[in-house]
């Protein structure tokens, strides 16, 4: 049987949280290695072609940050998930927002695109931590408005409207889950 055990975390058969955030780390140095900032700035001109040279350099090195603190942001999730014992309402949505960073083939395929590539990736886990914070209670109460216009800017409206939608879709399939689980729990067998 494969599950989660609340004293030793994840058993046989799933990916620890350890695991999933080298995954990330490593798909962001395999990106950066596709073309680096160089392949960025020339995504980023595309998008913005009436800003200076100046202007594309400061936007990929913001990009470049907000790519990089995906792993710390996905780590802290998850512990702030652990700490409030919401792991069977969070890991599911951040699965799925990990599970799309590390697909190399997706709306903006960091396989083809390098960095400019985890764009979509980074846009997606900000908008389900965004979700998170909509609770009664704010999940991590960070300002995320910043880094989700400054990405929704580069990868455009109809594909932030797509993740979006995978977002929603998300968060949909954990409540069905969740309802049918606790369905299952109010009703004897």
């Amino acid at each position: 049987m494969t599950g989660t055990s609340p004293d030793e975390g994840p058993t046989e058969g799933t990916r620890t949280p350890r695991m999933q955030i080298s995954d990330v780390q490593a798909v962001i140095e395999s990106a950066r290695a596709r073309g680096g900032m160089d392949a960025l700035e020339k995504f980023i001109r595309r998008r913005l072609p009436e800003a200076e040279d100046e202007e594309i350099r400061e936007a990929a090195e913001v990009a470049v940050e907000i790519i990089e603190s995906i792993p710390v942001f996905l780590a802290r999730a998850r512990q702030e998930a652990d700490e409030r014992n919401l792991r069977s309402v969070v890991g599911p949505l951040l699965n799925h927002a990990e599970q799309y960073f590390l697909q190399p083939m997706d709306l903006i395929p960091e396989m083809t695109q390098g960095l400019a590539g985890l764009l979509d990736d980074c846009y997606l886990f900000i908008r389900v931590l965004q979700h998170l914070d909509k609770g009664p209670e704010p999940f991590l109460d960070w300002d995320l408005e910043y880094p989700e216009q400054f990405l929704r800017s580069l990868i455009g409206k109809e594909i932030s409207r797509q993740l979006d939608a995978i977002v929603l879709d998300a968060m949909n399939q954990v409540s069905h889950h969740l309802a049918e689980l606790w369905s299952k729990m109010s009703h004897p067998a």
